[in-house]
């Protein structure tokens, strides 16, 4: 990939990541005014269960952390399956509290295919919300910010392959040992 084409890519994300920004995002997007105006898609939620966090300590650029993916299942209309143990995400915690999200790890689609994911994001919110959600305490989604933008790595050939070609927004949410998040495709 030549260096104009990944800085196209990331400011593609950037925008798809700003797009994700709104307060609410429901099931699907109103129908656009302008041509160019994005909309959103649901494809389906993925609940990923995690193992507990294991904190490297502080470096350059926040604490950093590693929480460790043991499986889960994906449901929705463009994709059903479960998440393939063995990922992780690798995070940070900023000086402002914010926690930098970049999660890879696998997908193993219904009919049998092994579908790679990259998501990154972010969550923050209030210090007494963040505080419960470390402590494993449940919190309405609604009290807190978290966003990702995601890529997938299907099969070509597969009927995933679309998904090569698309970008999707994430909009998720912390339990005490699952994160889940409703992948939404970017039209």
């Amino acid at each position: 990939m030549t260096e104009e084409n990944s800085s196209t890519r990331r400011q593609i994300l950037g925008a798809a990541l700003m797009a994700a920004a709104g307060p609410s995002i429901a099931e699907s997007a109103p129908a656009p005014t302008q041509r160019d105006e994005p909309r959103l898609e649901f494809a389906f939620e993925a609940r990923v269960t995690l193992a507990n966090v294991l904190v490297v300590g502080p470096s350059t650029i926040g604490v950093r952390r590693i929480v460790p993916i043991t499986g889960g299942t994906i449901d929705g209309p463009k994709l059903k399956g479960r998440v393939v143990p063995g990922g992780a995400d690798w995070q940070y915690v900023r000086g402002d509290g914010a926690i930098v999200v970049e999660a890879r790890y696998t997908l193993e689609s219904a009919d049998g295919a092994l579908i790679m994911i990259t998501n990154r994001g972010l969550r923050h919110g209030p210090p007494e919300v963040m505080t419960k959600l470390a402590r494993g305490e449940s919190v309405p989604p609604s009290q807190y910010y978290f966003r990702t933008v995601a890529e997938f790595e299907a099969p070509v050939s597969s009927p995933h392959e679309w998904m090569n070609r698309a970008l999707f927004i994430g909009v998720a949410q912390r339990e005490a040992s699952t994160a889940i998040v409703r992948f939404f495709q970017l039209l």
